[in-house]
């Protein structure tokens, strides 16, 4: 198969291959054009969401404690462990930072999918109306009648985007005077 020239699909497992193919250049080309701070902070994130991360740290605080509150041992941070607690408020810092960032960094791909399944979403609508209307001329051409079909009037009318978001966030409106019901 040739770069950007797909193959005619024979079965259905072809046309989901090619799909799934699709979605993993998607995800590449948004991969490769990730900034480093983006990228540390995936990794910082990833790393402090592992059982690795709680382990270092219950072996590390486990080791202060017993260090700083064993007799004969130079305790440098006495109970109440005042500069532990100055450490560990620092880190939360830090890791709280790291996880907005990263998470900012996924809500941007998750906006630009959206966005995507948006446009496929109102071309796919464009399509079908124009095959409805189309199955309606083939059906006058063929003498079929479908008068008893109201339904099928209404939906070969093009949906307007705009018009849809207006019903869709008054009706929010309404059920929120409402009180959610």
């Amino acid at each position: 198969m040739e770069e950007g020239r797909p193959h005619k699909p024979r079965t259905v497992a072809d046309v989901t291959r090619e799909n799934v193919r699709s979605m993993h250049k998607l995800e590449q080309l948004s991969s490769a054009n990730r900034s480093l701070a983006d990228r540390i902070a995936e990794f910082v994130a990833n790393f402090c969401g592992s059982i690795t991360f709680v382990w270092i740290h219950a072996a590390l605080f486990t080791v202060w404690i017993v260090w700083n509150i064993l007799p004969g041992t130079d305790h440098f941070d006495p109970y109440p462990f005042t500069f532990l607690t100055l450490c560990v408020s620092l880190e939360a810092i830090f890791l709280s930072s790291f996880i907005l960032i990263s998470q900012n960094y996924e809500m941007r791909i998750s906006d630009r999918r959206n966005r995507l399944d948006l446009q496929i979403n109102l071309l796919s609508e464009q399509e079908n109306t124009k095959m409805l209307q189309l199955l309606d001329r083939i059906a006058k051409k063929l003498e079929v009648s479908c008068e008893d079909d109201d339904e099928i009037e209404v939906l070969e009318q093009a949906t307007r985007p705009e018009t849809l978001a207006r019903q869709i966030e008054k009706t929010f409106r309404n059920q929120a005077r409402k009180g959610g019901k």
